[in-house]
């Protein structure tokens, strides 16, 4: 396959986004990688520090221009790899640290408890396997099911054949969230031994769905339909709102 760009092409001159609070908002960014222009919310924006450090700037809030990269961990090593940041903020000495995949997918994580902490203050989180069975058959259902990632197989697959007695075929429908371990739940949600979880409709379960499906997307996994608990990861139409919403305004 040939490379999308090549050591000798130069990159457009308007590559860099024009800074925090200008332009028109959600505005199409171009990745440095495949060029092709698309919605930020599919990208992730780079910022170049004092000290010429090339760094994620995940909520785009970062003063200066910014260079955007389409949010997977190839696009991120290829465009390291190419050297398309130092040609993109026009610094030969522009420096990339060799884990930058892996800080921006801890930052990624972070963004996943952060929206764990929100939906739970929004009334959008049930956690304890009894109270999931029930929500799941109420007449409201559930948006999504949480296992941690250390949650036993035994607690998957009971939840999946309650999701079946009231979904059918149609569970596949339902994301099944597990990247996050029963500490990590146990951290954002406030409260001890957090195994098993599920998430009502409401304005804090699009974000974390979100957010989630952002953090699988860069890990190359995407978020795939399946038998839910056992290939767990079922898709969400969801977009990424508003960065607004992280501090809960």
């Amino acid at each position: 396959m040939q490379d999308p760009v090549s050591e000798t092409d130069e990159l457009p001159p308007d590559i860099l986004d024009a800074g925090i609070g200008r332009g028109r908002a959600n505005a199409e960014r171009t990745c440095l990688v495949t060029r092709q222009a698309q919605n930020p919310s599919g990208l992730i924006r780079f910022a170049l520090t004092p000290d010429g450090t090339v760094v994620p700037d995940l909520k785009a809030r970062l003063p200066g221009r910014g260079a955007w990269v389409t949010a997977t961990r190839a696009a991120v090593a290829e465009a390291s790899r190419k050297r398309l940041f130092q040609r993109a903020f026009k610094s030969k000495t522009a420096e990339v640290p060799a884990d930058l995949a892996d800080v921006i997918e801890t930052g990624l994580r972070q963004d996943l408890r952060q929206a764990f902490s929100l939906a739970n203050k929004a009334g959008c989180v049930i956690t304890g396997f009894t109270k999931v069975e029930s929500a799941i058959a109420s007449a409201g259902g559930v948006a999504a099911i949480v296992h941690a990632s250390d949650a036993s197989p035994d607690g998957r697959r009971k939840l999946a054949q309650a999701l079946r007695r009231r979904h059918g075929d149609a569970i596949s429908r339902i994301p099944v969230v597990d990247d996050l371990s029963s500490e990590e739940l146990d951290m954002a949600l406030g409260r001890d031994h957090v195994i098993h979880a599920a998430l009502v409709a409401g304005a804090g379960t699009t974000g974390l769905l979100a957010r989630w499906r952002r953090l699988r997307t860069f890990r190359g996994a995407g978020a795939e339909t399946g038998d839910v608990g056992l290939a767990p990861h079922g898709d969400a139409d969801t977009t990424l709102p508003d960065d607004v919403q992280d501090d809960g305004t």
